[in-house]
């Protein structure tokens, strides 16, 4: 979702990544969350598709998830490093190869492509978290599977839909938002409406849909942690995206002096998705 991103964007700073962690916090629905954790077997097998700095770790020992093993692909070798760092140290684990382990839970972080990558032993479990929206859906899906066992999960949280809102308003919204918009779905395997995309295709294909719920990301003053620079980084993704569009750069300078003096707020629309492929 929300990662709403162009070309010039993708590669993100750790600060960014980190920032956004209490934004996804709020976001994440609880009712596919608890669906997931129910069908994961005691000590799950775990891929997550576009790890970042890896954030998704201690959120899965706070769930529970103690045991195991977790690998997680992303394509920044330096963000894969800040995440083995990280992470280790917030979660106290034990250095083990490439990674880390904490309790019964064995944790690795691999630079690559996860729509190529293989797996030596089937997952139990693929977790897409924003990432859905970077990447041809079928594609994806079709590489998940090849990473599952038989009645393995995709667990898809915070996949953006589209629906874009900063307040308080500006006469130039609709132009910018759309034009935002349009710059995603512009570049190769992009799509600003990946949720309901993602449902049609699960619904289409051979396989159950778990659980679906709404994960929207909701940011508004006094901003908690770092939100104010994730809410600062989202501006400039929109900037890259809106260059010559009627009234951008006046929406642009209002929607800087609004952060700075703590007035702006936002939301981005997205889906959680709990999905079972046949095979």
């Amino acid at each position: 979702m929300g990662e709403s991103r162009t070309a010039a964007v993708m590669a993100y700073d750790g600060r960014y990544l980190e920032a956004k962690r209490t934004v996804d916090d709020r976001a994440i629905d609880r009712r596919v969350r608890d669906r997931m954790l129910d069908e994961l077997p005691d000590a799950p097998r775990i891929v997550e598709a576009g790890a970042g700095t890896g954030a998704t770790v201690p959120r899965l020992l706070d769930w529970g998830v103690t045991a195991g093993t977790y690998r997680g692909i992303d394509r920044d070798g330096d963000v894969l490093e800040l995440a083995r760092e990280r992470r280790a140290r917030e979660c106290g684990g034990e250095s083990a190869e490439a990674g880390f382990r904490v309790d019964d839970l064995t944790v690795r972080f691999e630079e690559g492509d996860v729509l190529t990558v293989d797996v030596d032993e089937p997952a139990d479990l693929v977790v897409a978290q924003a990432f859905l929206d970077l990447v041809p859906v079928d594609d994806a899906l079709d590489a998940f599977e090849s990473l599952l066992r038989p009645g393995g999960l995709v667990y898809a949280p915070i996949t953006f839909d589209g629906g874009t809102v900063f307040q308080p308003d500006h006469p130039a919204d609709d132009a910018v938002v759309t034009a935002y918009h349009d710059a995603i779905d512009a570049e190769p395997g992009r799509d600003a409406r990946a949720g309901r995309h993602l449902l049609n295709r699960c619904r289409e294909r051979d396989g159950d849909l778990l659980a679906v719920g709404a994960s929207d990301w909701v940011v508004y003053p006094p901003y908690p942690a770092d939100e104010r620079h994730f809410l600062g980084t989202i501006l400039e993704f929109v900037a890259d995206a809106v260059g010559g569009v009627d009234g951008a750069d006046d929406w642009l300078d209002a929607r800087r002096r609004q952060l700075d003096a703590g007035r702006l707020s936002y939301v981005a629309h997205g889906y959680d998705v709990l999905y079972r492929p046949t095979g």
